[in-house]
């Protein structure tokens, strides 16, 4: 059985972090490469909102039975797999996962426009798994 309340407590985090992070989603790509405080901001925000996504579907996948996942990225298709979320969603959120490495494990250097883009037209996507995720509670 899945922990709501748990679950109730992260999603409300993921609306917080969405909403703090929408702050700067006028950003334009020169504004953001010059201020290293926004970039920081912006990115750990990012990698939280990621992270979050990653744990409240880890403690679905754990507590529902179902195949453990080999990568964070892999999550999201143990919930694609079992219709949680819709493949597009699988898709952004997979993108997403991979993304938060290059952040947290420095792979490469960020590009600005690669996140600038994210504040533009991304951070949608963590409404729609917020949305999934309580649509889930709603099957239940």
């Amino acid at each position: 059985m899945v922990d709501r309340t748990l679950i109730l407590r992260k999603l409300a985090d993921l609306e917080k972090h969405i909403g703090q992070i929408s702050e700067y989603s006028n950003l334009r790509v020169n504004e953001y490469a010059r201020d290293w405080k926004i970039q920081r901001i912006v990115e750990r925000t990012l990698q939280m909102l990621i992270e979050n996504c990653v744990d409240i579907a880890s403690h679905i996948i754990s507590d529902s039975g179902f195949r453990v996942p080999e990568s964070y990225a892999d999550t999201f298709k143990v919930l694609y797999e079992n219709k949680i979320i819709e493949k597009r969603l699988f898709t952004r959120m997979e993108k997403m996962a991979r993304f938060r490495n290059i952040i947290v494990h420095h792979y490469d250097k960020i590009d600005e426009e690669i996140i600038v883009g994210i504040l533009r037209k991304d951070l949608d996507d963590f409404i729609k798994y917020k949305n999934a995720i309580i649509n889930l509670f709603k099957k239940v």
